[in-house]
């Protein structure tokens, strides 16, 4: 069963997009992004490398909890708050339906 959610993103300019999101391909978040063109780059392909996908998390949503290699990455990022994620660590889900994002600023 084909079962499609709805993610709101604010990009890095403050325009607020809704996207439409399956969750039968196990796709992520960064993933997400990039097929609407989003600026999200994903360099590293989702390895949880690079953080060009972070994001911050403003719904209420419960997620998996970051990964050793995420929060580790994180570190290193810029411009990291208490609800900082990266995106390529977040799969679609039934689950977060309604999930709302925001992208963090890159660094200059």
């Amino acid at each position: 069963m084909i079962i499609d959610i709805q993610i709101t993103v604010v990009d890095r300019v403050g325009e607020t997009h809704l996207l439409v999101a399956p969750t039968d391909m196990n796709l992520n978040l960064m993933e997400v992004c990039k097929s609407y063109d989003l600026p999200v780059k994903g360099t590293c392909g989702g390895m949880a490398m690079c953080a060009s996908c972070h994001c911050y998390i403003e719904s209420e949503h419960v997620l998996k909890e970051a990964s050793e290699d995420e929060e580790d990455m994180l570190d290193q990022a810029f411009f990291v708050e208490d609800n900082s994620r990266l995106g390529c660590q977040i799969y679609m889900t039934p689950a977060l339906n309604g999930l709302r994002v925001v992208l963090a600023l890159e660094s200059e």
